[in-house]
């Protein structure tokens, strides 16, 4: 019997704290169709910077690329988890966590390489692609802004996009120093730039998960 009571317990705290995170409950109406949208916006701007950074020889657009691909698939985990339980989504955001460092540390070598063997990207290219992925993350981020302050995983989302809306315009600030200056380092020093931020933002999401998933088991 005492089981009983201390288990209905733990659940009841359970319950108070996600309506302490969440206002509306676990999976706020309208989130699933954000991320929707968010998912095939990301995943049609990852092929066109893929594109774009391999003509335009670019090492920040294809860094730019890499989170777009990283953000479809956080945006497809997260559908997959919103209905499980707090564990099983603090678990999927340290998997997300560790693609975004992995990611980072990709561009980094990349940015290494292109800074050894690599000749002045084409700025045009640059800035326009830029354009455009900024205006995507824009209208991303602000879809999802009523919805940043939920668990690690929701964090992680709002994160990212977050995260690219400031990388989209470091590469617009690295096309107009590849334009002004004729070399590729501005184009590196975004690359880098972006890859550190894609470090520090999977760091702090994998502190959260792990404060939830200890919390969980409490």
């Amino acid at each position: 019997m005492a089981l009983h009571h201390h288990h209905h317990h733990h659940h009841d705290h359970d319950h108070h704290r996600h309506g302490h995170d969440l206002p509306e409950g676990p999976v706020p109406p309208g989130y699933r169709r954000v991320l929707w949208v968010a998912l095939v916006a990301n995943a049609l701007m990852f092929l066109v910077e893929i594109a774009a950074g391999v003509s335009a020889s670019s090492v920040s657009l294809l860094a730019d690329a890499i989170d777009f691909f990283g953000d479809a698939v956080n945006y497809g985990l997260s559908m997959a988890v919103l209905a499980l339980g707090a564990a099983a989504r603090a678990r999927a955001a340290l998997f997300k966590a560790g693609t975004m460092m992995l990611f980072g540390a990709m561009v980094l070598g990349r940015a290494a390489w292109a800074a050894l063997h690599g000749g002045a990207p084409e700025p045009l290219t640059m800035g326009a692609v830029g354009a455009l992925a900024l205006a995507t993350n824009v209208g991303v981020a602000v879809l999802l802004y009523a919805y940043r302050e939920g668990d690690a995983n929701m964090r992680s989302v709002w994160l990212c996009t977050r995260n690219d809306a400031i990388g989209n315009v470091a590469v617009l600030l690295a096309a107009l120093g590849v334009f002004g200056t004729g070399t590729r380092w501005p184009d590196l020093l975004v690359a880098a730039v972006m890859a550190g931020l894609a470090l520090s933002a999977g760091l702090s999401v994998v502190r959260q998960a792990r404060r939830e998933l200890v919390s969980k088991e409490a």
